[in-house]
């Protein structure tokens, strides 16, 4: 669940909500590797923002992760704190947002087990996203069912906590789509509003690319900048990246449009009339991809140092670390638990 696309921000969602009460935010990661820059832009600078104008539940996915990892378990179980280490480093706050792991609210597996009775294989198989992660991931017709119905999960988890707003990019939005079915149906069965819907919370920010010219910037593809990444590795990273290719002297004119340079400067340089008179120039010709480069590479200095400084502060006292995920997950059981309990007097299952 990641943050994506549409100008319709997380400030102006809650600032317009006419409610008093504070809406419900659930959102997270799934733990496969440290977070980077791309997590960063998406989604982790809005949900810095939105834990001071909303109950915030940020989700550790070791359960949907385990989904397409079968035999590589220790995979997501070992990158548990090093997600969560991230967090803390951007400067999420455990006191404010309720940072927890899927795997030990087992109030989840419940709900979950409830929700997959209202909807087909047929339907979970024509949603959108999940018919491409299958593409993806080349499994054909020898789908994990755990995979296939993790849409149901993911409603579980939204629904468990009552969220009204769950950032996504767009590639999620058949997900939200789905939940919201669910939450729809199950009140139907059972004649009340015990589930409630929730609105997706897109963010002003196009998804980075990979270093590489990839579409999309990924771990496992090695063409990420990692939060914790060292001054060394941010260099090196910026030398790698794709510019225009037909860009072959400083004189040629250049090309802004699928350049990862230029699109990284979209997202983080803050003189936003020098980028457009850097652009202007670049496609006129005379300027080098070295200058941008320089620049660039200035920006992700300044921005990931405090970052690494205190992931590496928060390193030191893993313990810590765990404590705080302990916390997290109690608090997020007792919120889930109190939904179950609803889910089960609203099906009749309160027997004792």
């Amino acid at each position: 669940m990641s943050l994506n696309d549409s100008p319709a921000s997380a400030t102006s969602i809650v600032s317009n909500k006419p409610s008093t009460a504070r809406p419900i935010v659930l959102t997270g990661d799934r733990p496969t590797g440290p977070l980077h820059l791309g997590h960063y832009i998406g989604s982790l600078v809005s949900r810095v923002q939105l834990q001071d104008e909303a109950s915030q539940f940020l989700l550790l996915a070791d359960t949907q992760a385990m989904t397409d990892n079968v035999g590589r378990h220790q995979k997501v179980t070992e990158n548990v704190v090093e997600v969560a280490l991230d967090y803390l480093a951007v400067g999420i706050d455990p006191e404010k947002s309720t940072i927890f792991i899927q795997s030990q609210v087992t109030e989840l597996y419940e709900l979950s087990m409830h929700l997959l009775n209202l909807v087909t294989v047929s339907r979970l198989e024509r949603n959108p996203t999940i018919k491409e992660e299958i593409r993806l991931r080349g499994f054909e017709r020898d789908i994990p069912a755990g995979f296939l119905t993790y849409p149901v999960s993911q409603a579980a988890d939204i629904s468990a906590f009552k969220a009204t707003l769950v950032p996504v990019g767009n590639d999620q939005l058949p997900m939200i789509e789905q939940t919201n079915e669910l939450v729809r149906r199950f009140n139907n069965v059972v004649g009340k509003e015990v589930l409630v819907e929730c609105k997706e919370v897109l963010s002003e920010t196009g998804r980075l690319p990979g270093i590489d010219g990839k579409a999309k910037m990924s771990k496992s593809l090695g063409n990420a900048i990692a939060l914790g990444a060292s001054p060394a590795e941010i260099k090196q990273a910026v030398q790698r990246m794709y510019t225009d290719p037909n860009h072959l002297r400083v004189d040629d004119p250049g090309q802004v449009e699928g350049n990862v340079v230029f699109a990284f400067l979209d997202a983080f340089e803050p003189d936003r009339v020098a980028l457009e008179e850097l652009k202007q120039h670049y496609r006129r010709g005379g300027l080098g991809d070295s200058v941008l480069k320089r620049r660039l590479e200035g920006h992700l200095q300044e921005l990931l140092e405090p970052i690494r400084t205190r992931r590496e502060q928060w390193q030191q006292d893993r313990g810590e670390v765990l404590a705080i995920l302990r916390r997290g997950t109690e608090r997020a059981r007792a919120a889930a638990a109190q939904t179950v309990s609803e889910v089960r007097g609203a099906l009749g299952l309160n027997y004792f």
